[in-house]
């Protein structure tokens, strides 16, 4: 059977040579000495004796017989030579008896050269060989800041503590990730079990995965790992079978296509004013015969939360707009722990529309939403980027930047402070435009930030010592809540002075996006062909943003600001428009440029007039915590 096996692995060397070569490939063996570079720019390092996964040996350490195999380690040699006849010896005493001695290879950069035994590796491959006993070297390069050099650094950090060479990333931070995932801290002692955990759990996936297609898609098997356990949770998929680890991964295919295709997220910055055509506005719709049912699942209770109370707003903002087309239900108290209980009670509940309206509800969304596509789950939240779920937040900025320029208006002493929560996506824009608008009116305002949910701090005290003329606060408070310090305001003394508050009008939102379910024109803003999920980004022309002034506004300061928002509103004026600067120096220097979207959202610097920084994630109390872990900012630099 051994010279038939020969022919068979001949045929595929064959198949694999000609195709890279008609894709204008190298069809053979890559070589290490072609592709290390000079001796001096690496370091040696003996690592004994390693099991090497297959897929990650790349080729061979020189020239000899690299062009004896094609790319894939099987035969090209013709069935009648010497190299054939060794190569069928070999594999009879692999079966027979088990080829047990170990390979020489060299790792560089998490590939590796086979120095003696390329043979072996050829006959093991062929009959399925997961992983090769090997003696290895590895060969260390200097560090740069070159992005695979990153990766490889940080794959060596996790490899002291692990010794797990088999799981590889195409971004950074990735490692990182993964031992979060897993529960571990950096650096931490890592037990024999919990390292055959991990591998056990890995290789079980990527034998699924690849089952399903995995590996035409342009993305590590470790990227598509990590994407899948950050999902579903390490420690439950641990107790997965195979058979469910299977349906899992052919659940949630679309976001390891998003992931693939590195498309991110698509933002929808206005209302669609796309008409129905003249068929389809004859026609019935399909709602039409049917009350819908929507779900709201809130964190905390409107009576606790005055973020919860805001969405309770909008909810009831839509049974008064709609209430003969739809009936709306809402569960609270809900909690990473119970969302998943939540969301299937809200879906067997027979809920068409179900809007979770926090960050931390947004993996148990999009676990909900893989297992009952039919049903339309959002999430509120910026910049998350999940294929099955929709993703729905305000341009508050624009809000921001018109409280900014009030206060530095009226701040006599020309300092203002500003309270915010959590460094999350949107928070950055929010503290930077208050400040802009700030400077605008008033180019010696300095904007003291206050950080409210770090750990033992008295925020009162705190904001009594920014000695502040004008203090931006929280948005809003609870009905029941007789304090007036919130939005913009003054203190004189016991006395609180309101100026200006953000609105957000969530009923606005819920009601545009619920009439495009109804008319049929939902559908039309997912296009397939992006791959992109759709978050709604929507500002103060759509109505869903919007301030608030008192009477304590005086008539020209309100004039401007109302012209300023016209501005706004129409697109003539760009908060984020024009030469910008950081407290570390220029960030654009192109009078004509406005940022991106995507470069607004992302934003982890601060604006040259703001006092104080963006802290790192361990500095703030533990409620802020699940919110910076699902959409925080690069916190790093605090």
């Amino acid at each position: 059977m051994s010279v038939e096996d020969y022919g068979k692995a001949y045929k595929m060397g064959r198949k694999d040579y000609q195709m890279r070569m008609l894709m204008g490939k190298q069809p053979t063996l890559d070589v290490l000495d072609d592709i290390l570079p000079p001796k001096s720019s690496y370091s040696e390092m003996p690592l004994g004796l390693v099991q090497i996964p297959v897929n990650q040996i790349a080729g061979t350490k020189s020239a000899g017989r690299s062009n004896a195999f094609a790319s894939n380690f099987m035969p090209i040699m013709s069935e009648k030579s010497e190299f054939a006849s060794k190569w069928i010896r070999l594999s009879i005493s692999h079966e027979e008896e088990g080829i047990r001695d170990p390979v020489k290879a060299y790792e560089y950069m998490n590939r590796f050269y086979i120095l003696e035994g390329n043979k072996r590796v050829s006959v093991l491959k062929y009959f399925g060989a997961v992983s090769i006993p090997g003696s290895v070297t590895r060969l260390i390069p200097k560090r740069t800041n070159e992005k695979e050099n990153k990766i490889y650094y940080e794959f060596l950090d996790f490899y002291d503590v692990t010794q797990i060479n088999d799981i590889y990333f195409s971004k950074e931070g990735s490692f990182s990730a993964l031992i979060e995932c897993v529960g571990k801290k950096p650096g931490e002692t890592w037990t024999d079990d919990e390292k055959m955990n991990l591998r056990s759990l890995y290789n079980r996936f990527c034998i699924e995965y690849e089952a399903v297609g995995g590996n035409k898609l342009p993305i590590t098997e470790g990227d598509a790992f990590l994407s899948f356990i950050s999902l579903y949770g390490y420690e439950t998929l641990l107790d997965q079978s195979v058979q469910q680890l299977h349906e899992l991964i052919t659940s949630c295919w679309e976001e390891f296509e998003l992931r693939s295709k590195g498309m991110g997220v698509e933002l929808k910055m206005d209302p669609s004013t796309e008409k129905k055509n003249i068929i389809s506005q004859l026609l019935p719709v399909n709602w039409a015969n049917k009350k819908l049912k929507v779900a709201f699942i809130y964190e905390k209770q409107p009576s606790t939360s005055a973020w919860t109370y805001a969405h309770e707003l909008g909810r009831l903002h839509l049974e008064q707009t709609f209430p003969d087309e739809i009936v709306t239900v809402s569960y609270g108290d809900v909690t990473q722990e119970n969302a998943d209980q939540v969301l299937e009670q809200a879906i067997a509940e027979n809920c068409d529309i179900i809007f979770t309206t926090t960050p931390p509800l947004a993996k148990a969304s999009v676990r909900a939403a893989t297992l009952h596509p039919k049903v339309r789950i959002l999430n509120c939240s910026l910049g998350t980027s999940h294929r099955y779920i929709r993703t729905y937040y305000a341009r508050m900025h624009e809000a921001k930047f018109l409280m900014g320029a009030i206060g530095g208006s009226l701040a006599e002493n020309n300092l203002l402070a500003y309270v915010a929560d959590y460094p999350i996506y949107g928070t950055i824009a929010n503290i930077n435009a208050f400040a802009l608008g700030a400077k605008l009116v008033n180019p010696r305002a300095r904007v003291k930030l206050v950080w409210k949910s770090l750990k033992d701090q008295n925020i009162y005290e705190k904001l009594a010592r920014t000695n502040a003329d004008c203090i931006a606060g929280q948005d809003m408070l609870l009905p029941d809540d007789a304090s007036r310090c919130f939005g913009l305001y003054q203190m004189d003394g016991e006395y609180t002075r309101s100026l200006a508050m953000p609105l957000w009008h969530w009923g606005k939102f819920y009601e545009k996006l619920i009439r495009t379910v109804m008319d049929g024109t939902w559908k039309r803003d997912d296009d397939a062909g992006t791959g992109k999920a759709i978050n709604y980004w929507w500002g103060m022309s759509s109505g869903m943003v919007d301030v608030v002034f008192s009477k304590n506004i005086p008539i020209g300061t309100k004039r401007l600001v109302e012209l300023l928002k016209q501005s706004i509103c129409t697109g003539a004026f760009s908060v984020f428009g024009g030469i910008l600067y950081s407290q570390d120096g220029i960030v654009q220097d192109n009078p004509n440029r406005i940022l991106t979207p995507d470069e607004i959202v992302t934003m982890d610097w601060l604006a040259e007039n703001v006092i104080g920084t963006i802290p790192k994630e361990d500095r703030f109390d533990d409620t802020a915590k699940p919110v910076i872990s699902q959409q925080g900012v690069d916190t790093t630099k605090g």
